[in-house]
């Protein structure tokens, strides 16, 4: 049995990780953590472990290699799309995968690792230019306005209660919308559509635009409202 300690802020993709992982009898997560701390401590706890990390996390590599060596552990690198393996490769990480990756390459990718094999993907799996990613493009232009915000807030981990106040409308709406765009993206459920989005580089980055858009529109209603709060 081959432990793995997961630790991603993002937390649907952490779940979906989880959940291919989970299906392989030979692995068993033992801790998932959200930020570097948490997962230091992990590492330090659960000695020998197989440790699967994104690089969004940013920790310090040099302390993090040094803990590794510390508890006989390895780690694997979850790199975003844009990122070389090749610079983890070098650091000393033994296995290298991009968000993009399947589950079937993930699932092979800690499996051999854990033998002591080092992994390197060849390339990322989405396609070199927004432009090739016909996919990504299509489902982002048959989605409306409001359907891309459920999106960019299901990728950020959102339930359907916390979309349906920040989006300021009803649980059974967001529900409602939730139908539609499942239909046209083809997927069965959150995690499923989540993992889509990120697989699709177009459609990733129009969902973290709306994103980006929606915080600005939230902090700036907010200011106005305490600066309405404040007048005498």
């Amino acid at each position: 049995m081959n432990k793995i300690i997961l630790a991603d802020s993002q937390a649907i993709f952490r779940a979906g990780t989880a959940k291919v992982l989970a299906m392989d009898e030979d692995l068993r997560i033992i801790a998932q953590c959200t930020d570097v701390e948490r997962m230091m401590h992990a590492i330090t706890t659960f000695p020998g472990a197989i440790v699967l990390f994104a690089s969004s996390l940013r920790p310090d590599m040099t302390r993090l290699c040094a803990v590794l060596e510390s508890a006989g552990s390895r780690a694997i690198v979850i790199a975003e799309n844009s990122e070389a393996a090749s610079d983890y490769l070098q650091m000393g990480f033994r296995g290298v995968v991009f968000r993009s990756v399947t589950g079937t390459a993930l699932t092979e990718c800690v499996r051999r690792v854990a033998a002591g094999s080092i992994w390197s993907p060849t390339q990322a799996v989405l396609p070199d230019s927004p432009e090739e990613d016909m996919v990504g493009a299509r489902v982002r232009d048959r989605l409306t306005p409001k359907e891309m915000r459920i999106v960019a807030l299901i990728v950020q981990g959102c339930k359907n209660r916390e979309i349906a106040t920040r989006l300021k409308t009803t649980e059974q709406v967001i529900k409602n919308y939730l139908r539609s765009i499942y239909d046209k993206t083809g997927v069965s459920d959150r995690l499923e559509l989540a993992l889509f989005t990120i697989h699709h580089r177009v459609l990733a980055q129009a969902a973290a635009e709306v994103g980006n858009k929606l915080e600005a529109e939230e902090r700036s209603a907010a200011t106005v409202l305490a600066s309405g709060a404040a007048a005498p």
